[in-house]
């Protein structure tokens, strides 16, 4: 079987999986060092197979400047919706940052694997979690679907708006913090009272030397409202996923 690509597919390959590549790069959930390079670009030229019937449809001149202004374009779209899918992700490791802070795991760092840097103990294990759970609640059906439909919003030779893509990345920026008081808050809170509670005891009883005491309840404490909290984390990591079409979607028009 002899396969053939005329000029026109293959600039359309070219730009389809030079926007998916540039995505995928920045994006969850193979956005990870223990993703290696080869793999990226071989999901990026399948995808861009599959999407090659629909970028045919919209193709920029074939000249060389055009061609080459359209590749930097792709790059553009392909990380700035990379970042923002990254943002409303990184929500879950910056939860599990606080947890960290506040429940006396900040005196320790881990090595992480997948972003291949060093992070907090909780945080590397809710961002191993979040990971592990976008392939098993099927959320990166979710998000590859997302993505590839920005194929039909916005066309390799049509031109994004970067006042308009500036202000939906900072909605998702703040969205990070908002995300991330919402799934560490109650468990904050509760660790907020036990501080209180220990406060108070010592003032009571200043022999039982509350500070000492402190140490292994909040931990104790910190794990056990983690494991209750792991229950709750599938249907995050689905809402962010939708979150983050929705994102994807307004950024694109």
């Amino acid at each position: 079987m002899q396969v053939s690509f005329d000029a026109v597919s293959l600039v359309a390959l070219l730009l389809a999986s030079t926007r998916i590549l540039a995505w995928s790069v920045v994006a969850p959930p193979i956005a990870t060092g223990g993703v290696p390079h080869a793999v990226k670009v071989v999901v990026s030229v399948g995808l861009g197979l599959a999407m090659l019937p629909v970028v045919r449809q919209h193709q920029p001149a074939l000249d060389t400047v055009s061609v080459i202004g359209a590749v930097l374009e792709q790059v553009l779209i392909g990380a700035a919706l990379g970042f923002a899918t990254r943002m409303l992700f990184a929500a879950v490791e910056a939860a599990g940052a606080l947890l960290d802070l506040f429940g006396g795991f900040s005196l320790s760092t881990a090595y992480d694997p997948l972003q291949t840097t060093m992070t907090s103990v909780l945080g590397r294990f809710y961002g191993l979690m979040a990971t592990a759970l976008i392939f098993a609640t099927d959320a990166h059906l979710l998000i590859f679907g997302g993505f590839l439909r920005t194929f039909r919003t916005l066309p390799t030779n049509g031109h994004v708006s970067l006042a308009h893509l500036d202000r939906h990345l900072t909605d998702a920026f703040n969205g990070l913090f908002v995300a991330a008081l919402q799934i560490a808050g109650p468990l904050i809170v509760v660790l907020f009272v036990a501080d209180i509670a220990l406060g108070v005891l010592n003032r009571i009883s200043p022999q039982l030397n509350a500070f000492s005491l402190s140490f292994p309840l909040k931990i104790g404490l910190t794990l056990m409202l983690v494991g209750v909290g792991f229950t709750l984390m599938p249907r995050i990591v689905v809402e962010i996923a939708g979150q983050a079409n929705h994102l994807i979607g307004a950024v694109t028009g």
